[in-house]
């Protein structure tokens, strides 16, 4: 290939690059901004994340409606929710261990 050419795919790599974030820039914040998090109300390892400590993170729940774990859920979903333990929570739950 040319010197011309590697240019010219280069700028068009580039552009799609530029093009491809400024989507997810986009719609990121508008997803999110729909969302909540629900503390209380996933399922054994089908947290979004924070499980407590020692955990790294997203399915990481030892336990169903585990406290300290949230999923996220449709704005103003999360306290109509209703679990064993009672609805989901905007916080973290303290439960007896």
């Amino acid at each position: 290939m040319s010197e011309k050419t590697h240019s010219v795919t280069a700028l068009a790599i580039a552009a799609a690059l530029t093009s491809a974030l400024a989507t997810v820039a986009v719609t990121a914040p508008a997803q999110a901004a729909d969302k909540e998090k629900c503390y209380g109300v996933a399922l054994k390892g089908q947290n979004d994340c924070a499980a407590g400590a020692g955990t790294t993170c997203a399915a990481t729940s030892k336990v169903d409606f585990q406290g300290n774990a949230w999923k996220l859920v449709n704005k103003g979903a999360c306290v109509t929710t209703q679990t064993p333990f009672g609805p989901g929570s905007l916080t973290e739950i303290k439960r007896p261990a």
